[in-house]
């Protein structure tokens, strides 16, 4: 089978991957794909928002299966798009989508069918808004409404910041028309946990879950990233936790999305807070996490493409979707500086590395035949090994034997899970 894959990060490469593996597999395109992807797909320069021109790469290339990974052409309507002229895709539709696309329209659906949740409040206009935020209690969370890379959630500790970002959200756009409406929300504490599932819409098959690291230095200091690495399983999320978000979270929203003419099929992710009164979402993505996919992926053991094919065409109650009971810890990577502002261009190299690791491209470009980055996230450097603490072990052997000019990486990823684990 011919296969196009929609992306250009390091999820996408541990898609990648993970469909080379599969028999079926006879070719595979990456648009755009990076520099690292280039080495396992043939890469074509279309970028993931140019919809028309996927769809007519896909139809004259006679694409038989499309995954579409990121958010912003999944709002767009990629898949909808693809459908139009035949081709078979992973991914939700359009108006699936919105669960992602839209934080009015999530909050608002979890109001409506009591899934447990942040209290909040919606506003359009930043006087009221402003008005509302001088008689809240604090910490307050406030969101912009639409998509903006990951970076349009502001923790306010004080009156002072939620002014600022108020202004700059919906006064100065710094997230353009995504910031035209707001959630001020609820501030929750605990543990936080994120959880992928498989769902074609009637089945859902939860992924192993995992535990992101956003801050940019160890000890979760420093500013918020797109996420510094991550582990799976999280320790936290035991048992009688995933049956109570089955049972509270997972089938209500896949259910709540049928009775409103919007069925999900594709990689619904929870980002879920573990509270004194029990699990809660903070966010939904429609999409497979980045970088949660590079740990969770590694572990899956099941044929990806007949997965991906089973959820769209609502057959996913025939696949036993098996993990391994092993663990995997992914280090990123990245450059100096990031997430401000960093130096690009500099050479990638790799020495060999032990049969449980692998490396996951999301910053780089192939540029006169080698590979150099291009990216604030560099590299996603995963192992597998049947503990934590192994796994956490042979990422950071990894990492160093992967080099480039202006590298940096926390060195704690893992730790505070391992402190849970060993605490339980």
């Amino acid at each position: 089978m011919k296969i196009m894959v929609v992306g250009g990060g390091g999820r996408e490469h541990a898609i990648i991957k993970k469909l080379k593996e599969s028999p079926k597999v006879e070719k595979i395109y990456a648009l755009p794909g990076n520099g690292g992807i280039s080495q396992d797909a043939e890469c074509v320069a279309i970028g993931a928002k140019d919809i028309e021109a996927i769809k007519k790469f896909a139809s004259e290339n006679k694409i038989d299966f499309a995954v579409v990974a990121p958010d912003d052409p999944l709002v767009l309507g990629a898949v909808d798009a693809l459908h139009e002229v035949g081709v078979k895709c992973f991914g939700p539709d359009k108006k699936a989508a919105i669960i992602e696309g839209s934080k009015v329209f999530s909050k608002n659906l979890m109001k409506k069918y009591s899934i447990p949740t942040a209290g909040y409040e919606v506003f359009s206009e930043p006087e009221k808004a402003l008005e509302y935020l001088e008689n809240s209690s604090y910490p307050t969370v406030i969101k912009a409404d639409g998509l903006a890379l990951g970076k349009g959630v502001i923790i306010c500790p004080d009156f002072e910041t939620a002014r600022d970002g108020i202004n700059s959200i919906m006064n100065d756009k710094i997230f353009g028309d995504s910031g035209n409406n707001i959630v001020v929300e609820e501030f929750l504490t605990g543990p936080e946990v994120s959880d992928l599932c498989f769902t074609d819409g009637k089945t859902i098959a939860p992924m192993v879950s995992s535990m992101d690291h956003k801050r940019a230095h160890d000890n979760d200091e420093g500013l918020n990233t797109g996420g510094m690495g991550t582990i799976a399983p999280n320790p936290c999320y035991t048992e009688d936790v995933a049956k109570e978000c089955m049972e509270k979270i997972f089938i209500p929203t896949v259910e709540a999305m049928n009775k409103e003419g919007r069925t999900f099929k594709g990689c619904l992710y929870f980002g879920l807070m573990l509270t004194p009164n029990g699990p809660k979402v903070i966010e939904y993505n429609c999409r497979f996490g980045d970088p949660e996919t590079q740990v969770v992926l590694p572990l899956l053991k099941t044929d990806l493409l007949e997965v991906m094919m089973a959820v769209e065409d609502e057959k996913l109650s025939d696949i036993n979707v098996e993990f391994s009971k092993g663990a995997a810890c992914c280090v990123v990577m990245a450059s100096k500086g990031y997430p401000q502002s960093y130096d690009k261009g500099f050479e990638v190299t790799e020495e060999e590395l032990s049969d449980n690791a692998q490396v996951f491209h999301a910053g780089t470009a192939l540029k006169d035949g080698k590979i150099v980055t291009s990216g604030g996230r560099v590299l996603g450097v995963t192992a597998t090994a049947d503990t934590l603490e192994d796994a956490i072990s042979e990422a950071y052997k990894a990492v160093g034997k992967v080099h480039f000019d202006n590298a940096f990486y926390r060195k704690d990823i893992g730790k505070k899970a391992l402190a849970i684990k060993n605490n339980q």
